[in-house]
């Protein structure tokens, strides 16, 4: 067993940057992108309709990321309308995840493994709930960073959150405010918002 091995991968994502910036203007990193996202599920799993396991939630989002360290980071723009990079994309995070659970071994590793794979499926609750927090966290920090690092596709993204948050009328609730602020930050810049929405839809 390879703990403290697998502890060190961790440092990885400190320095594997995300193609996010924060309000200072600095890029954001992967491991700070994670410890939000189990903020708000601390914050908001008391919300949700369904009864949440919170500590295998929290398990979720701190190892779904952890594969990056091998395979890093993908912006979800790149896999949008591109099925090869998808598929890729999912070949290198499976190799990443196999890896870490031969690393740690044992009953360990095949719990890392089936607590990555569970969040990947998106089934669950918890899953669900990980997927949604993962997809408004990453707009909450384009809203709090500098319009000009939106890419154009960016600006349209803010608008397709719905159909990770659709199941509990909380996180509903959530996604709204946040695309409130997407839209007063886009019409601020002189974007005009509604073929944003109506590409959004299709």
């Amino acid at each position: 067993m390879k703990v403290l091995e697998v502890v060190k991968l961790g440092e990885k994502l400190k320095q594997e940057l995300r193609h996010s910036f924060l309000s200072n203007g600095r890029q954001e990193s992967v491991a700070e992108h994670t410890w939000r996202v189990g903020l708000m599920a601390v914050l908001l799993t008391p919300y949700v309709q369904k009864e949440v396991d919170v500590a295998k939630l929290l398990k979720m989002i701190v190892i779904h990321d952890l594969v990056e360290a091998f395979a890093g980071d993908v912006p979800a723009f790149d896999t949008m309308h591109d099925a090869a990079a998808k598929e890729q994309k999912i070949e290198r995070e499976m190799a990443s995840i196999d890896r870490i659970r031969d690393m740690l071994g044992g009953a360990l590793g095949e719990e890392v493994r089936a607590l990555w794979l569970e969040f990947e499926h998106k089934e669950t609750t918890e899953a669900k709930v990980g997927h949604a927090l993962d997809k408004l966290e990453a707009q909450i920090q384009h809203n709090e960073a500098d319009i000009e690092t939106w890419l154009p596709i960016e600006h349209e993204m803010s608008f397709r959150m719905q159909p990770h948050v659709e199941f509990d009328e909380t996180l509903t609730l959530f996604k709204e405010l946040i695309e409130e602020e997407a839209e007063q930050k886009l019409t601020a810049a002189g974007i005009d918002t509604e073929p944003l929405k109506q590409r959004a839809k299709r």
